[in-house]
């Protein structure tokens, strides 16, 4: 139990760098994302999967470094809890999108 409290008692001195780089990698991601949709040439489909790809290792870099999902056992990283975590967010990012096309097909009719 000591050693658990000087552990963490370690780990809020300084600068947390882990955090840093997380929040840099994941404006220069959403950045990207912009850029790709705004000064791109690419057709309509190929952009919706850039994006796509760039929100799915967004979340993946966000779980990994501000989640803690490397605090597992022996510092290992929680597999099974980021299976999850994608099945979730594939079946809601998906799931939007779905929605959104078919309520903007009924739109247009």
């Amino acid at each position: 139990m000591a050693k658990n409290k000087a552990n963490t008692a370690h780990a809020e001195e300084g600068i947390p760098w882990k955090h840093i780089i997380g929040f840099a990698l994941s404006i220069a991601l959403t950045l990207l994302a912009v850029w790709v949709v705004f000064e791109s040439t690419l057709d309509k489909s190929v952009i919706v999967t850039v994006i796509f790809i760039f929100a799915f290792i967004q979340a993946a870099l966000q779980l990994l470094m501000f989640m803690h999902m490397t605090e597992g056992k022996n510092g290992r990283i929680q597999v099974g809890n980021i299976l999850f975590a994608a099945f979730i967010a594939i079946v809601v990012v998906m799931g939007s999108y779905w929605v959104m096309e078919i309520g903007h097909m009924n739109h247009l009719m």
